[in-house]
């Protein structure tokens, strides 16, 4: 093993999990959940079941996942068992990722035996992110060590200079991620209860500024309003990210990517209300939606760590 196969290791793995979120995500918007009947891990009784649209979507989410779970499952023992691999980091998020990975399986097989609620299957896409962000940054980490074990002597492997980061800064960072976590849940919750159409139009909501605040509209609302706020918050962490490292420092632009990420994830979201009502282009748009939150999810992540890491 050298650190060029274990970063294809990484980067395949993270691949394959984001392939995963997109499965999960065609299974919801197509209305696929049930395409394989009540049966697993086969498909209406078969491992290789009847063509129908339904059965075919759900049946390669199933089949993605099972894969990617063997990727995970063998980045993990690489990472655990390979000495040069075996640092805490790598551990963390090697290990994150098949937690993670496992839960989701799980989730995935009792939503198939047993209908879950909403309130679950939301859980279920919330799951699917951690997974997603603890291999993407397993990746970011092995391309950094890979690098670094390639070139000349450098720091410890993955650290930033030491700046002042206030304590303070740090600790609202953490809050700003469990907000961003709560209005991913909210939005997967929309999608499973198809509130989407709730509200008619963007910005406004039918045609409203602050519609009648009842039933599927309140819910699509209050996600609105979360998404705004969402930007207002990552605006101010940003902000004040520059102030403390400075407008060119490593911390300030991955901030800056999550301040752009933040602003198509809202532009995103008023193109899902303008195609709510074509299924085709629907699809499509909620994608879309998918890969800018996870970005940014895993971005909102990344900036945390680095910002641990550079405290004094």
């Amino acid at each position: 093993m050298t650190f060029k196969r274990y970063r294809l290791f990484a980067l395949w793995t993270c691949i394959g999990m984001f392939l995963v979120l997109i499965a999960g995500v065609l299974v919801t918007n197509t209305d696929s959940g049930r395409g394989c009947g009540t049966d697993w891990p086969l498909c209406n009784g078969k491992f290789v079941p009847a063509y129908t649209v339904e059965s075919m979507v759900e049946y390669s989410h199933r089949m993605v996942s099972g894969i990617v779970g063997l990727l995970v499952g063998a980045t993990y023992l690489i990472t655990r068992f390979w000495q040069p691999a075996r640092q805490r980091e790598n551990l963390l998020y090697a290990g994150g990722a098949l937690l993670f990975t496992v839960i989701q399986a799980i989730l995935g097989a009792m939503a198939v035996k047993w209908e879950q609620s909403s309130i679950v299957m939301a859980l279920h896409f919330g799951i699917s992110l951690f997974a997603f962000t603890c291999t993407w940054l397993l990746y970011k980490l092995v391309k950094r060590q890979s690098a670094e074990s390639s070139g000349p002597a450098a720091g410890p492997v993955g650290r930033g200079s030491a700046l002042s980061i206030p304590a303070a800064l740090y600790k609202g960072m953490i809050a700003l991620i469990v907000y961003c976590y709560g209005v991913v849940y909210l939005g997967a919750y929309i999608r499973h209860t198809s509130s989407g159409g709730a509200c008619e139009g963007w910005p406004l909501c039918n045609g409203e500024i602050v519609p009648e605040l009842s039933g599927a509209t309140a819910v699509a609302f209050a996600h609105r309003l979360a998404a705004l706020l969402l930007f207002v918050l990552i605006a101010i962490v940003v902000y004040r990210v520059r102030k403390a490292a400075g407008p060119s420092s490593e911390l300030a632009s991955i901030g800056h990517k999550a301040l752009i990420l933040v602003v198509l994830q809202i532009l995103s979201g008023g193109l899902l209300s303008f195609t709510f009502t074509d299924e085709n282009t629907y699809v499509f748009t909620g994608l879309l939606h998918t890969i800018i939150i996870s970005a940014l999810f895993s971005m909102l992540v990344l900036l945390a760590i680095r910002m641990r890491q550079s405290m004094k």
